[in-house]
């Protein structure tokens, strides 16, 4: 996981999750909601950065955070998000798919996966016409 509930109150505000997370009514988020919520967040990051770094990510940068806490903060929002909140889920698919492509990077994050064919030159050709078995006797 890489946000908790606390920083997704921290980012939207008691009231605003408690509206969104509270599902019993309660006066108390639903940690099963948050924590389904939390744990989409962090498939969709894995999904994305996990062609690019060894997952779990470690440490976890505090822009990961960020994106985890947009997602979930998106989802939580069943009956349709706010604009506010619609624009910070799609930066965040957006940096995610830029970390993907190599166009972001994240940093401090141990384990970047080497291109397994990245500098590697491969080379074929038919087997050699002329051998010293063949031209034995020519010369």
């Amino acid at each position: 996981m890489y946000a908790t509930l606390a920083d997704i109150v921290d980012r939207a505000g008691e009231d605003e999750i408690l509206a969104i997370a509270d599902r019993d009514r309660d006066g108390v988020a639903d940690p099963a909601v948050v924590a389904a919520a939390i744990a989409f967040a962090a498939q969709t990051i894995d999904s994305y950065v996990g062609v690019r770094y060894a997952l779990p990510l470690a440490p976890v940068p505090a822009i990961v955070t960020a994106w985890s806490v947009s997602i979930a903060r998106y989802v939580l929002h069943r009956d349709g998000a706010p604009d506010h909140v619609v624009r910070d889920y799609q930066g965040a698919l957006q940096a995610l798919r830029d970390a993907a492509a190599g166009r972001l990077a994240l940093p401090d994050v141990a384990g970047i996966k080497a291109d397994a064919t990245a500098g590697a030159v491969r080379a074929e050709s038919d087997p050699p016409a002329f051998t010293r078995e063949r031209l034995v006797g020519w010369l």
